[in-house]
């Protein structure tokens, strides 16, 4: 009798045990599988991110045209002009000459570096000076190509280089000099003169980037500043003939009408770090490697490379547009 009693109690606790015993199987499955997706979703993580892709150089070439300067070079295709300098192994004073080729883009770039060109004769064009000679022959160059929209020298044999001073380049001096490729290189008895002695216009002014800032027109202020705009900067109304000025100290590095967009453009270098850019002139009154002085008039207003009187006005930090409003003192 005690046996069967026995047996009917422990009937029971089997069968929980067995189902306690199913369950932990069970949840202990569960947890193996929650782990190794855990493990695998990490692991695809790691993976995608050991090589972020980096913003590209700009790549390609830029064939020099009489007029050039590293300056409007380097402002034309968004790079900073020490870059620019530095990738095609040119230094101070930045001499360049028609037909050159330039690189744009750093040395081991995924894109191999643009031979340099013979002209006519098959003289390797360029700068002869030892600070800029290649340190090996180039081979003759490939069919000239359209860069980032621009035409090519396609008329380089036209303006073709003009040999490199005997003597090397005078020592900088309080008046820097710009070299433009196809001018004369330049000596005691042409180098540009002072900017004239012009009464700088009264006007609020703002210290930022080690700059002193002051606004370059006094009109009204007819579009602001859009990063994706092709001509990134701001417009201010005006009429034909309104004085320009010079929106802080600086020197002159580039005064033509070579860039497409911009009209009769003038760019003024203020310290190795910040450009401005004023664009649309009708006439432009300084020249290169002048000295300016803030509120100083560099050119006059006008409609060149636009469909209204204006002033395209930029501000470019290490070859990069950035916004003016940040720099110019609220009105």
């Amino acid at each position: 009798m005690k046996n069967m009693f026995r047996l009917v109690m422990l009937a029971p606790m089997n069968g929980y045990l067995r189902t306690f015993a199913l369950s932990s199987a069970a949840l202990a499955l569960v947890a193996c599988g929650t782990q190794r997706s855990v493990v695998v979703q990490s692991s695809a993580t790691n993976a995608s991110s050991v090589a972020p892709a980096s913003r590209p150089a700009p790549g390609g070439s830029y064939r020099v045209m009489k007029g050039d300067t590293l300056y409007s070079i380097a402002f034309r295709n968004g790079v900073d002009f020490r870059d620019l300098a530095s990738w095609n192994h040119i230094d101070a004073p930045y001499t360049i000459w028609p037909g050159q080729e330039l690189k744009l883009a750093p040395a081991g770039s995924s894109r191999p570096p643009a031979p340099a060109t013979r002209n006519m004769t098959g003289v390797v064009v360029g700068s002869s000076a030892p600070h800029v000679a290649p340190p090996v022959p180039a081979p003759s160059a490939p069919p000239a190509q359209t860069q980032q929209g621009f035409q090519p020298a396609a008329a380089a044999t036209v303006a073709t280089a003009e040999p490199a001073p005997a003597n090397p380049a005078p020592a900088a001096s309080t008046t820097p000099v710009v070299p433009v490729a196809g001018a004369p290189a330049a000596t005691a008895s042409n180098t540009p003169p002072p900017a004239p002695a012009t009464p700088a216009a009264p006007g609020a002014t703002r210290s930022n980037g080690g700059v002193t800032w002051r606004w370059p027109a006094d009109g009204q202020l007819i579009k602001r500043f859009q990063s994706g705009d092709a001509i990134p900067g701001i417009e201010i109304s005006g009429k034909s003939g309104d004085p320009v000025r010079a929106a802080a100290d600086g020197v002159v590095v580039y005064s033509g009408n070579g860039l497409v967009g911009y009209g009769e453009l003038v760019i003024v270098k203020h310290n190795d770090s910040y450009l401005s850019a004023y664009g649309h002139n009708s006439k432009r009154l300084v020249k290169e490697g002048q000295r300016v002085t803030a509120g100083q008039q560099i050119a006059e207003m006008g409609s060149t490379g636009a469909s209204r009187d204006e002033l395209q006005f930029q501000i470019r930090k290490d070859g990069n547009p950035v916004d003016p409003m940040g720099y110019l003192p609220s009105r």
